[in-house]
């Protein structure tokens, strides 16, 4: 009998699976689709020769991430790479708002009037950044804060809404770039504990920045699976998994699905009939034939550049989105750009590069228009440069990754308790109804992103429970 089951490859199941092989139980690991890395994977979906991510691409989560940092993922051919700036937010008259690993640098380019504001606001916390991030990532209370002061002084700037926290700046820059920032979980910005996410986007940009994993996205979840293998654990692809019966005996089964996929599989009926899913993404990934030609010359060095005019703009996008159920007509953009930092991405002299922006879950519409229109008011002749597109609304990302429900691509609505409290509220939240059968994906804390710290925390639970077991 295997010590443990984990059920989907994504960057939680992988980290699950390798944290309980390290540690010497017996792990084997099933995965639907033909490889592993759910929402961290790399194809050619345009061009032969344009490697592209089709989810997660830039990555300030991982880098900074305490698990991955814990494991010797470069040894398996991990290479994380850097463009000049992390993030450019550019404005519609030529000029920008950047995101630098320099505080100074970052402060300077939101105006005299609130460079100040911003230092007092991010310079505190960096000191103390591995600490507060292995706290902030690791809670609820699967590990004791190390530093409880500092962790209490992030809960008060971070914990109440995004908007609250915007009004200590004064000009449109700063409010406009934190935005941008909160708005990468797909939530309004009103919303409890908005103001934490801005925070740390920043935090982790100043402490390590925003890479890209070498040739994609894919190295992070191969390094993750050759370390599993090296460790003594197995890896299937290919078995879907529809029932518990589908599984070897284990004494335990970790599962990297959705709260309402596992309650279906294990016959948890209604347990998580309250979770809810959020706005969906509708994203396009491009192959271009040359860089992308923004009017800013920020926009050109930085590897992810942030598309929103002000924070009005942004705010109007995500509430129509999240609230009142239509496409934005201008949507808020997160796009990234590879090869700034990356040329293996495609052929010389050729770009890479994906956008994608907030559409209500399940939405059938097609959004190409209204994000090209926006690409061209920040970069003219865009349109010039495509040699070629992958749409994907939300049905599409919802075939590619079955934990993406209606197209939310962070698991999960990420508003109101839920962004803190999740899958349902309790202060244990990898376990399910069954002991033996515990819950690792992005539904669970901390949340969305690629970083293996929901897969590291329920590994934790089922360690601890294995053994206890005589």
């Amino acid at each position: 009998m295997l010590d443990a089951v984990v059920v989907g490859a994504g960057p939680n199941g992988l980290t699950a699976a390798v944290e309980l092989a390290r540690r010497g139980f017996s792990v084997a690991l099933f995965e639907a689709r033909d490889t592993v890395g759910g929402g961290c994977r790399t194809e050619e979906l345009t061009l032969p020769g344009f490697r592209h991510d089709p989810c997660a691409a830039a990555h300030p989560l991982g880098i900074n991430s305490p698990a991955f940092r814990a494991l010797p993922l470069q040894r398996y051919g991990l290479q994380w790479l850097h463009a000049e700036l992390p993030m450019a937010h550019p404005f519609p008259d030529g000029t920008a708002a950047v995101l630098s690993r320099s505080v100074a640098e970052t402060a300077a380019s939101f105006g005299p009037r609130d460079a100040g504001t911003y230092r007092r606001l991010v310079e505190p916390f960096l000191p103390h950044w591995d600490t507060l991030v292995r706290d902030f990532m690791s809670l609820p209370l699967t590990a004791l804060p190390r530093d409880p002061v500092t962790l209490a002084r992030f809960g008060l700037a971070g914990l109440p809404p995004s908007t609250w926290l915007m009004r200590r700046f004064r000009d449109e820059p700063a409010r406009t770039l934190f935005a941008g920032l909160v708005a990468h979980v797909m939530a309004p910005l009103g919303g409890l504990a908005t103001g934490a996410v801005g925070l740390v986007f920043a935090l982790a940009a100043h402490a390590r920045g925003w890479p890209v994993a070498r040739g994609g996205s894919q190295a992070i979840s191969d390094a993750l699976a050759a370390y599993l293998e090296d460790l003594g654990g197995s890896v299937h692809t290919d078995y879907e998994v529809k029932r518990l019966d589908d599984l070897p005996p284990a004494r335990a089964y970790v599962f990297d699905t959705t709260p309402t996929a596992l309650a279906r599989i294990a016959g948890f009926g209604s347990h998580y009939a309250r979770f809810r899913y959020g706005a969906a993404a509708f994203k396009i990934d491009y192959a271009l034939d040359g860089p992308v030609p923004w009017t800013a010359p920020e926009a050109r060095l930085a590897g992810t550049v942030q598309i929103g005019a002000d924070s009005t703009e942004i705010r109007t996008a995500l509430r129509a989105a999240s609230q009142e159920g239509r496409a934005p007509e201008r949507p808020f953009l997160i796009t990234v750009q590879p090869g700034v930092a990356d040329p293996t991405r495609a052929p010389a002299g050729k770009q890479v590069f994906w956008a994608y922006g907030h559409v209500p879950n399940g939405w059938t519409g097609d959004l190409t228009d209204a994000v090209e229109r926006q690409l061209e008011r920040f970069a003219p002749g865009f349109r010039d440069r495509v040699l070629a597109r992958a749409i994907a609304g939300p049905a599409e990302l919802a075939a590619r990754n079955a934990n993406y429900v209606g197209g939310d691509i962070a698991s999960g609505a990420a508003t109101g308790l839920q962004l803190l409290l999740r899958p349902k509220l309790s202060l244990r939240p990898y376990a399910t109804p069954h002991p033996a059968v515990f819950l690792c994906s992005s539904s669970t804390p901390p949340g969305p992103g690629v970083h293996g710290m929901s897969g590291h925390n329920a590994a934790k639970a089922v360690w601890r429970r294995l053994r206890a077991q005589p």
